[in-house]
């Protein structure tokens, strides 16, 4: 995710935090810092933190049942509205969706758990009442976000935790896509109810209306991407006919190759042939305007694309390609060789194609020609 950066690194997983998030700890210093002082800042930040240090185990919880299937987790990265797990893949089997799912809010409710013993111990047991107070214990406080945060997930709206249980338990009945769809609408109705309580006076519910709405949109499209493309490999889509560049290339040259070929997106290549980076259109045009076509393409080429295997799941590739931003992946074959590129372009004509002969089937039995598989070299 961009503008985020490696805070730490925990049980082999990267722990990131967003730009954005150190605007929230401003803001919430500042609320404080005129209701009560530098001190009263101080601690106001220090609740913040805490309320991310409970996020963050929430995610752990995620990223460690996920572990149990198989499935890694490169990263999690704190944002203002909340914590992302980036799971390699949900699982297949909605037993161990719902495992998943459901292990977040798990350690919300450890944590509120040992918060109330704690409490109960020292004989400071909090009631609701406790909330109308003007100076909360912060340990109260803790324990009532920790609350918030279980009850929170469970709203079943995808992206949250709630939405994910709901489509597995429908999938156990029915199809996955089906199923995701349902569970996707159930999530827009939600987010239109929690859009109108934002409009009352709560702008916070207007953000969370943005988030779970387009989130629940998104999930409803990756699940039709992954219906049509069940098992489909990455050589079925990529382009085998492109041009490379070398990495001594200029722009100028980018712009010759732009112009005579219908390619948007080029790999560039060093000296063994070995991939070192992507020139996007996008990236090209912005260093034409900025510092003219005698620019390399070194100063400009994406180094920290991603490739993938000729041989990878459609999906997953799908998915790595929207984690890395880039409109264009290098395929490479099982000697680490550059043999195509995946584009998104070329994504949505093959989709589009299965889609229109999968509306076709009544007039009889069609197949789309796909690609052999490429040999192991």
């Amino acid at each position: 995710m961009r503008w985020s950066f490696q805070l730490a690194r925990i049980a082999g997983i990267d722990v990131k935090i967003h730009a954005t998030f150190f605007l929230l700890l401003a803001w919430f210093g500042y609320v404080h810092y005129r209701a009560g002082g530098a001190s009263a800042a101080v601690m106001g930040v220090v609740f913040v933190c805490l309320v991310f240090v409970c996020v963050l185990l929430h995610e752990f919880g995620h990223a460690l049942a996920a572990r149990r299937y198989g499935i890694k987790t490169p990263d999690i990265t704190l944002l203002p509205i909340g914590g992302v797990a980036r799971l390699e893949k949900m699982p297949d089997n909605p037993f161990q969706e719902v495992v998943v799912a459901l292990a977040g809010p798990a350690v919300n409710v450890v944590i509120a758990f040992l918060l109330w013993a704690v409490l109960g111990l020292a004989g400071n047991m909090p009631d609701l009442m406790m909330l109308q107070e003007a100076h909360i214990p912060l340990p109260v406080k803790l324990l009532f976000v920790n609350i918030t945060l279980v009850i929170f997930n469970l709203i079943p709206a995808f992206p949250m935790d709630g939405g994910r249980i709901l489509r597995a338990l429908l999938a156990m009945r029915m199809d996955y896509a089906r199923a995701t769809h349902i569970a996707a609408t159930t999530g827009q109705v939600i987010a239109v109810g929690f859009l109108f309580v934002g409009l009352t006076g709560n702008p916070m519910f207007i953000l969370i209306a943005v988030f779970v709405f387009f989130g629940a949109q998104n999930e409803a499209a990756f699940a039709d991407l992954k219906s049509a493309s069940t098992g489909m490999r990455v050589a079925t889509a990529m382009v085998t006919q492109y041009q490379a560049l070398p990495v001594s290339a200029t722009c100028n040259e980018a712009v010759e190759a732009l112009l005579r070929t219908s390619q948007h997106d080029f790999p560039i290549i060093d000296e063994a042939d070995q991939v070192c980076g992507v020139l996007t259109r996008d990236d090209l045009i912005v260093a034409l305007r900025k510092s003219g076509p005698e620019t390399p393409v070194a100063d400009v080429m994406r180094v920290d694309v991603p490739s993938v295997h000729y041989a990878m799941h459609f999906d997953r590739a799908f998915a790595v390609m929207q984690e890395s931003g880039s409109p264009a992946l290098p395929v490479l074959d099982s000697a680490g060789r550059l043999i195509g590129l995946f584009t998104t372009e070329n994504v949505g004509e093959l989709m589009m194609v299965k889609s229109a002969l999968d509306k076709n089937r009544r007039g009889g039995p069609h197949r789309l020609a796909l690609p052999p598989p490429l040999p192991t070299r």
